[in-house]
């Protein structure tokens, strides 16, 4: 059964997020059970936009230096890396106080841009993902809480979308934009080839209502951690109260047959979903089409300038 750690945490101040860093990580055999001395660690947080520092839009700073510390503890080499919707990820990262954090860590930062990437996956014959991304020893996914405008939720397996070079999320934004559950599919394939060895969903504080970014933040109090991507994405859609058929990715893994296809194949250690759950958690109102309703013919030319780049020769490194 896959295990997923949960623990009540309602501060990112330094020593009570430690805590609970190390409480939520204990049941999994801790740091050190994921990080070996010497092995490149990629943290990839949530570095969806520098817009709206104030909204919980992203993965938290003190997060990351947390986790960064810890794996360094241990002896592991981290780094950042993301592809952001918005933006390069050192300026998201500086417009969300991370800066500072790499500066003092001297922890690099890594642009996960169209330059060098590779194929992989099955279901989709041209997935194209970060090399960075799959070069790393260890992957640590870092998302946020949060609604989704598109998606109904977004968690651990979206997260993993930033390993998607950023001109080839809008070409898999125009792909698939009239069919939710082949996006859905692509996100879940994208997240099983990345294989996270790791991920930890902070929760404590969320954003809800019209996100990724246009929602409002949410005091949730809780982190969760677990091996398994899919199974976390699964309980945290229980905890929310959402249907899981409302979340293209959690179809997806259905259909896919990939990871916990119910609770009951899941280890929870930590409060029990009847103590955690909320009633009232907001959605989108209305959700927006994926391709973000873009006319038929503009959406063809602007597909096709992007398929030049997608169908470019691979090894361009």
């Amino acid at each position: 059964m896959s295990l997923v750690s949960l623990v009540r945490a309602s501060s990112y101040r330094e020593k009570e997020l430690d805590a609970s860093l190390e409480q939520v990580l204990a049941p999994l055999g801790g740091i050190a059970a994921i990080v070996q001395p010497g092995q490149r660690v990629l943290l990839k947080p949530n570095l969806l936009t520098g817009a709206r520092p104030t909204k919980e839009c992203t993965t938290r700073p003190e997060l990351v230096r947390a986790v960064a510390r810890m794996v360094m503890e241990v002896g592991g080499k981290p780094f950042l890396g993301d592809s952001p919707a918005f933006g390069t990820a050192r300026g998201v990262a500086k417009a969300n106080g991370l800066l500072a954090i790499c500066a003092e860590l001297d922890l690099p930062i890594v642009e996960f841009n169209g330059a060098r990437y590779q194929s992989v996956g099955e279901t989709f014959n041209h997935l194209r993902l970060s090399k960075e991304a799959m070069e790393a020893e260890v992957v640590i996914n870092l998302p946020k809480v949060k609604s989704h405008a598109q998606l109904t939720l977004t968690l651990g397996v979206k997260n993993l979308f930033g390993c998607v070079p950023g001109k080839l999320k809008a070409w898999w934004h125009l792909d698939s934009g009239k069919d939710a559950l082949r996006f859905g599919k692509m996100l879940v394939e994208t997240a099983a080839t990345i294989n996270p060895q790791l991920t930890i969903l902070d929760g404590i504080i969320g954003h809800e209502g019209m996100g990724p970014s246009n929602g409002e933040p949410r005091a949730l109090g809780l982190l969760g951690a677990t091996q398994d991507v899919f199974a976390l994405d699964r309980v945290f859609c229980a905890i929310l109260n959402v249907d899981p058929e409302r979340v293209p990715t959690l179809r997806a893994q259905t259909e896919l047959g990939i990871g916990p296809l119910h609770l009951g194949e899941i280890e929870l250690v930590g409060p029990s979903l009847s103590e955690i759950r909320v009633m009232d958690w907001a959605l989108p109102p209305t959700l927006v089409p994926i391709d973000f309703g873009m006319p038929r013919v503009a959406r063809s030319f602007v597909r096709d300038l992007l398929v030049r780049w997608v169908k470019e020769p691979l090894d361009r490194s």
